[in-house]
């Protein structure tokens, strides 16, 4: 759908040789490293407090729980900056993320989904600095999803599940709104193979929380546990959210995540 994804195409760069690429990445990594020490002194020279609990709660403690991996951790993180427009560290998170394993295909699907679940110009901040990030490692256009894909099969039954439940509630305050939601997210964007659905719905629920727009987050918990989040990952979700998004979001998406896990538990 050539509408839909546009965003795909601000993110092309000129290819380069894989042993290039290699090489540029070493260099990023070092180049991450680099730029942790700096925020760290750039925290010192304000706030010491904060540089002591950046150390030791968030880098020492936080990003090395076991129930969550650190690619699944960069996912949730980078879904929460897009979600709130935070461009200053997107740089520091994107190098992370693809050094946790996140592939420049999925980085640019995030962005492009979550152009859907937190608009158009959060999504394209991100491409800005996607853009520079790719072209330092040398991610050059065939790494990135075309704009047209073979789509994922649909799950006909749930999918007429969800639209009828929508058009007979919404469908005569916004029948565009309603349009959209089954022609362009739920029968094209979701099913784009570029990010497997329970990284779709991982990216989705962290964007949903760190945004506080709870009313749907049990909607897309429960997808997002039919598409293989565990229980355990979910809980970890929230407590790095906590860091990357502020406890008053968490807990206000608390009880909904709760319901959740009763209501499955049974």
């Amino acid at each position: 759908m050539k509408a839909t994804m546009k965003l795909l195409f601000a993110l092309s760069l000129i290819p380069v040789s894989a042993s290039c690429q290699t090489e540029n990445n070493t260099v990023m990594q070092q180049a991450n490293t680099n730029q942790n020490t700096s925020m760290l002194d750039d925290i010192h020279a304000v706030s010491p407090a904060l540089e002591g609990y950046t150390k030791d709660r968030l880098f020492g403690d936080l990003w090395r729980r076991p129930d969550l991996s650190p690619r699944d951790r960069s996912i949730v993180t980078l879904a929460a900056l897009i979600a709130r427009n935070q461009t200053v560290q997107m740089t520091y998170y994107l190098n992370l993320a693809l050094d946790n394993g996140v592939k420049p295909s999925e980085i640019s699907e995030i962005i492009t989904h979550l152009a859907f679940y937190s608009g158009w110009e959060n999504a394209m901040s991100a491409v800005v600095s996607a853009k520079a990030v790719f072209r330092k490692r040398g991610i050059g256009p065939d790494q990135l999803p075309a704009a047209q894909v073979d789509l994922l099969p649909l799950n006909e039954d749930s999918e007429k599940q969800r639209a009828t439940s929508v058009e007979q509630n919404f469908g005569t305050v916004a029948p565009g709104v309603v349009q959209y939601t089954t022609d362009v997210l739920f029968r094209d964007l979701w099913l784009r193979p570029g990010l497997a659905p329970r990284d779709r719905s991982l990216v989705t629920v962290s964007a949903l929380i760190a945004s506080g727009q709870v009313a749907q987050v049990g909607y897309h918990l429960n997808r997002a546990m039919d598409n293989g989040l565990t229980q355990k990952q979910a809980s970890e979700v929230l407590t790095q959210l906590a860091f990357h998004a502020g406890w008053p979001n968490v807990f206000s998406a608390l009880p909904v995540v709760k319901e959740v896990f009763e209501k499955r538990a049974k």
